[in-house]
This record gives C-alpha cells, structure tokens and sequence, in this order.
C-alpha cells in the first residue's frame, strides 16, 4: 500500500493477496519460477503494487489505496489479473488458496533476500514449513489513539472474519480436519495469534520498545499478528484471514472488516465501546473458527452459551446496515451470509475432493482435481 491521503473520517482500504504459482501439468507448486513473472507484474502494476513473498513460489499483490468500495472491487480486479496474466504467459497459473493441496515444503525455495535469509536462520524448521498464504486488509481511519483503541475492540470478531476466509484445509497430501490449517503452521512462530489488548498507541510503542531492547524484534513489523497497526502506513492491518480463493468472498470480507471499523470508530467517538471480552475466551473462538469455519458454534461473552455463527453473523450484518449504506458496500456485505450458506473455498475444495473420490479418482488425482478447481475459482470474475 501507498501512504492514504484521508480527512479524519474516511475509511481508505487495501488489500493485500498471497497466491501460489502452479505448474499446470504436475498441478504442484513451481519451485523456481521464471523471473519474467515478477518483471512483467513490475512493469505493468500501474498504481498497484507486486512483491515476491518468502518462498519463490509465491507472488504478493498490493493494492493501491482505495477510497471506496467500488475503489477496491477495480483494484481487486486489476491486481488479479495482473498476476494471473503474467503467470499464463510463462506458462504457469494461479491459485488463490491458503495452502497447497500435496506440495511437499521440503521441495520449496526462500526468495534470495537479506531478510528472508535471516528468517530462515533464526526460524530454522519453522519457516521452512511456512507454504502459507494469507489475505492482510488494510484500513486506514482516525488517529494514533483511536486506531489502537478499534483495533483491540475488533478482536472478538476475528474469529468470524477469519471463518468466513478459510480456505486451506489441505496440507502434504491429507486432509487435514481444519477449515484454516494455516493458522496451525502459523502458530510455530513467535509473535503470531490475537495482539494483546491495548487502549493508546503509547501502550504498543512501549511493547515494540520492550522486544526492540531485548533484541527480539527489529521493528514492529515483526509482530505477526492475527491484527496489527502497520509500521509503515496509518493503518489497522487485518492479517487473520486465509486468502479467498473467490474473488466476491474476499470483497465481503473486506466490506464486513470496513463496516466494523466504522460501527466501533463510531462507538468509541461517543466514549461507549463494549467491555473487552477475555482474550482467552477470543481465543478459543479462533480455534473453532480455524477447525470448523461457517460451520463453526462460538463463545458469547456477552451472553454467555454458544451461537450459531450463521445467527452471529446474521445479528451482526443487521447491526451493520447503517455503516454499510454510509460506505456504499451493502451488496458486498450481503456476501456475508451467502458463504454461510454456500461455504467457502475450503468448503468447496473439501467438497470436490469427496466428490472424485466417490467417482472413483485415486487420493493423488482427486488432489488434482482440487488444484483445478480452485485455480478455475481463482481467475472467475476477473
């Protein structure tokens, strides 16, 4: 993302997607793939952006800043077929999923930068199993103070948020009972899940200080956060989801994160943000949203039990409608409860695999079948 330009009630937005590249005979991850990729990602990202991520089989896009929801469908649209574009003229493809169906991580390469290299030795068997993508939405609003403040009001949505996204379900060839297997790949590393709770940009410079004089940290980039303040730009940076492997479910996921930031933005203006639900029981809801995705019954704080998340998210969406119509995204938030409904791409890939199993595909040609399926989903709408 590029610095957003805003006066002090806009919400600007981008979106951040780490794909896979595939070689489309093996269906396996290309390990090495050719640097004309990048280069012609490069030369016509335009106002965009386009980054190799830790493993050279991976290509991030960014997108530019974006005003509005109409902004981030065009630009979702562009950074999408940008890659897909450049990667068809090398003869590869593109898959947007949050892990590979069978590619071994032993077969996979760091990209040759300083910093991936020093992950690399300090991380040791850790990041080398990191054949992971994510979603990261950017949203930039308000001041130092009140993003910190949103930001730890946000958390007990994450669970949701991060169901809604779940697409990686596989991993080495198994299918691995989880929704979001990433998030497990994730945890091996310090500094990941849910942030603390904080009240004032003071209380996390204080924390970036504290790993910074131990020498854990360079900056506060290094905090791998399911939610985090950017180092770099004015933003909140969401990074708990799995990547969508469809394009309109990652459009309302990002209209369903912008909705709330407005909702508590608006809350915490009046001084009347909701009392901070303990971490633990947040945590405990990201579990299950990580296990069982739409399907998945949550703890409410609030009134204690568990909730249907399609009755959660149903309340929720209701409660939404105001900020919705204000930002100009109410038929990207009525996205929310046709995944519900319809599933995500973990849903579908595990529904596929199942399906060609039943038909009569062995465990390696099903697996196949699922890479097809989701390149296919991949590049549908743009």
């Amino acid at each position: 993302m590029t610095d957003p330009r805003q006066d002090e009630s806009a919400i600007t937005l981008g979106i951040e997607e780490e794909f896979f590249l595939v070689d489309p005979d093996s269906r396996n991850l290309i390990a090495d793939p050719d640097p004309a990729i990048f280069e012609a990602c490069r030369q016509a990202a335009g106002p965009h952006k386009v980054v190799r991520e830790f493993l050279r089989s991976q290509i991030e896009t960014n997108t530019k800043v974006c005003a509005s929801m109409t902004d981030l469908r065009t630009a979702l649209v562009e950074t999408r077929r940008l890659v897909i574009d450049a990667a068809r003229a090398q003869g590869a493809q593109v898959m947007a999923t949050s892990t590979h169906p069978f590619a071994a991580w032993q077969a996979q390469a760091p990209t040759p930068k300083e910093r991936q290299q020093r992950f690399a030795v300090t991380y040791q068997e850790a990041v080398r199993r990191l054949v992971v993508g994510g979603m990261h939405i950017h949203a930039g609003f308000g001041d130092r103070d009140s993003r910190i403040r949103v930001m730890t009001a946000l958390r007990r949505h994450l669970p949701l948020l991060h169901a809604l996204s779940t697409s990686s379900p596989f991993n080495g060839g198994r299918e691995t009972g989880y929704k979001s297997y990433r998030l497990n790949v994730m945890g091996a590393l310090p500094r990941t899940s849910l942030p603390p709770p904080l009240h004032s940009r003071a209380d996390y410079d204080r924390l970036v200080e504290d790993y910074r004089a131990f020498d854990f940290i360079d900056d506060g980039s290094e905090f791998w956060w399911d939610m985090r303040p950017s180092a770099h730009y004015p933003t909140v940076e969401m990074r708990i989801c799995d990547v969508c492997t469809n394009f309109e479910d990652a459009l309302g996921v990002a209209a369903l994160y912008a909705c709330l930031v407005r909702f508590l933005t608006r809350q915490n203006a009046e001084g009347a943000l909701p009392p901070e639900p303990p971490t633990e029981i947040i945590a405990e809801n990201r579990w299950h949203a990580s296990r069982y995705g739409v399907l998945a019954f949550l703890g409410d704080a609030a009134f204690g039990g568990r909730v249907d998340i399609d009755d959660y998210a149903a309340k929720l969406v209701e409660r939404l409608a105001d900020d919705a119509r204000a930002l100009g995204c109410a038929n990207e938030l009525q996205r929310i409860p046709l995944i519900i409904r319809e599933g995500t791409g973990a849903d579908r890939q595990i529904d596929h695999f199942r399906l060609r199993r039943l038909e009569g595909d062995s465990e390696a040609e099903a697996l196949r079948a699922v890479v097809d399926m989701a390149v296919a989903d991949t590049q549908a709408g743009v």
